[in-house]
């Protein structure tokens, strides 16, 4: 269950904004197996002020980038996650996000730090 939270800066139409969260859960289903129902997602606008990018870091330009934070299941292999970082790349251009602008980070956890509802952990087998 990867819980995708997708910050831009305000501006795009509803069907971009779409297309981008279609986008981001497309890679995940394609690069790591996450199952296709499996889809939970937030997109936060900001205004011009509330949203801080460096112009350039790592020799990447910057002009009108997306913050990607997916916490996820820990285990996924370093090949997994750069085969997710270039899918994600790769299907968010025709979205209108050129390849320079896709920023992501990820969030490891164990099984046992999710809860999807009745006040319990479904992840982790009940005490005997």
């Amino acid at each position: 269950m990867p819980l995708q939270r997708i910050d831009l800066q305000r501006g795009r139409s509803p069907e971009q904004l779409q297309a981008i969260a279609d986008a981001v859960h497309q890679a995940l289903v394609e690069a790591v197996g996450v199952p296709a129902k499996d889809r939970f997602q937030v997109i936060s606008q900001h205004d011009e002020g509330g949203f801080i990018c460096a112009p350039e870091y790592l020799g990447v330009e910057h002009q009108r980038p997306i913050f990607i934070q997916i916490t996820l299941n820990a285990g996924r292999t370093v090949e997994q996650k750069q085969a997710l970082y270039r899918r994600m790349a790769d299907l968010l251009g025709p979205a209108g996000v050129p390849e320079n602008d896709v920023i992501i980070s990820l969030v490891e956890v164990t099984k046992d730090c999710w809860s999807f509802g009745e006040g319990r952990a479904q992840y982790v087998p009940a005490a005997g």
